[in-house]
């Protein structure tokens, strides 16, 4: 009962219900806020009660839910389908990138996971980078999955080369994604996380937990915030930090199997993380 008073101003201020709050997600941006703002005794019913702790941002803090997806596609619809757009103008590392995550990728298929090499899906996969390094030499089977038709379109032709291997190509955003059951040995989830509300990744975690098959592992590799979560008005994205990402994952109901920074880039650069979830 103690936090009452505190829960009630804070509804005031925001005029949302609890129920509304918890409809929406970015939560832990909304921690920095209250730290300098009078409603701080409101951190402690953050800290009782878990669903509320998870979703307790508002959509005002990003201009609503539907604005902060439609920026990010207003954003990739005029970035150009090739390697340079693909690494934001950072082409010089997507070498250093494609070596670090071919060494992680067979981390887990030669090391105590025995992960197989059957099917893959490559999610956020723009023209298919990823995949035609790291994913197509090893799996025989390749699906890749981003919301921006004019990426897939011209990874139709970047990949043509391996074309016998590649089953599908879908057009959708990861919120709107559902990959089919017990499928896929990795799910393969690169510079994308932080074009989902905290709320969106749990569902999507919890979807690919579900299309893994036996042994399966989904591979998360994303900039990482160095402390808290940082959002990006210019792409329409979050950064979350280390913590924020193994609490999502942990309310998955899966676990962190390995974790290893990228080596290799510049430090002007957010440090970006590998994980290997099951």
């Amino acid at each position: 009962m103690e936090y009452i008073g505190a829960h009630l101003a804070f509804k005031s201020r925001w005029e949302k219900t609890d129920e509304e709050m918890c409809r929406h997600s970015m939560s832990f941006i909304l921690h920095n806020a209250i730290r300098t703002d009078f409603f701080a005794s409101y951190l402690y019913l953050l800290e009782q009660i878990p669903l509320v702790k998870l979703y307790a941002l508002t959509s005002e803090v990003i201009d609503g839910e539907m604005q902060f997806y439609a920026r990010a596609k207003d954003f990739y619809k005029d970035i150009e389908a090739s390697d340079d757009g693909m690494m934001g103008g950072f082409t010089e590392l997507s070498d250093v990138d494609i070596k670090s995550s071919q060494k992680f990728l067979a981390k887990l298929i030669e090391g105590p996971c025995k992960v197989g090499t059957e099917f893959v899906l490559d999610c956020g996969s723009g023209i298919g980078r990823v995949s035609k390094s790291v994913l197509l030499p090893i799996f025989s089977n390749v699906e890749l999955v981003d919301m921006m038709e004019h990426f897939l379109v011209e990874g139709q032709s970047y990949l043509e080369d391996e074309g016998e291997k590649i089953e599908a190509f879908y057009c959708y955003s990861l919120q709107d994604f559902t990959p089919e059951f017990r499928k896929y040995d990795i799910i393969w989830i690169q510079w994308v996380t932080g074009h989902l509300t905290d709320k969106h990744l749990l569902e999507f975690l919890i979807h690919c937990k579900c299309a893994l098959r036996e042994n399966g592992v989904i591979v998360i590799k994303d900039n990482v915030a160095r402390h808290g979560c940082r959002l990006d008005p210019v792409d329409s994205s979050v950064i979350r930090d280390i913590n924020i990402l193994h609490t999502i994952i942990r309310k998955s109901g899966m676990d962190v199997l390995y974790a290893e920074k990228q080596k290799g880039f510049p430090e002007v650069c957010v440090p970006v993380w590998m994980l290997a979830v099951q």
